[in-house]
C-alpha cells in the first residue's frame, strides 16, 4: 500500500478490522508497532490547506489535528491529518475503518481492533483523549446525517 487514500475500495468494516488486528500482530513489540504507525501517518494524503483552519481542528487533541467528513453519495469519506506523526498515524487506521462508510454502519461499528492490538494500552494519556475526540468526531458526524435522513 504506498498512499493510504479516503475514498479507495473497502473491505466490509469487520473485514478491515480484522486485517488490522492481523497487521499488528506481526510485530513483536511495540517499537516496531509505533514505528508502522508513523509509517501509516506518512502515507495519508495531504489536506487541503482550506481545511487547516479552526473550523476543522479538533479539541481534545494535545497536537493539533484536522478532521473533515463529506457526504458522497450514501456514504461518508473522512480526510484527517496531524502535525505529529503517531497521531497521523492513529488517523490512518481510523479512516481506514471509517472512511468510505455509511453513516449507519459508522453507528454500529464500535472500534474493535484498538484494544485488539492493545494501543489503548500504550497510548500517553493526552493521545488517548486525542483519539477518543477523533473517534466521537466521527460518529457525530455520521449521527448528524442520519439525524438529517
Amino acid at each position: 500500500m504506498d498512499q493510504i487514500t479516503a475514498d479507495a475500495p473497502e473491505r466490509p468494516i469487520d473485514e478491515e478490522q480484522a486485517e488490522l488486528i492481523d497487521e499488528f500482530a506481526f510485530f513483536d513489540d511495540w517499537m516496531q508497532r509505533y514505528e508502522y504507525l508513523i509509517d501509516l501517518g506518512r502515507k495519508l494524503p495531504p489536506l487541503d490547506d482550506a481545511y487547516r483552519r479552526d473550523a476543522f481542528k479538533l479539541k481534545g487533541c494535545q497536537s493539533q489535528v484536522w478532521l473533515v467528513g463529506e457526504k458522497r453519495g450514501d456514504r461518508l469519506v473522512f480526510h484527517a491529518i496531524s502535525d505529529a506523526a503517531i497521531v497521523s498515524g492513529i488517523i490512518a487506521l481510523l479512516l481506514r475503518v471509517y472512511s468510505n462508510r455509511t453513516p449507519r454502519e459508522i453507528m454500529d461499528t464500535e472500534p474493535d481492533f484498538i484494544p485488539a492490538i492493545g494501543l489503548d494500552a500504550h497510548l500517553s494519556p493526552s493521545r488517548k483523549n486525542g483519539l477518543g475526540a477523533m473517534l466521537k468526531a466521527i460518529k457525530e458526524r455520521a449521527r448528524a446525517e442520519l439525524d438529517t435522513a
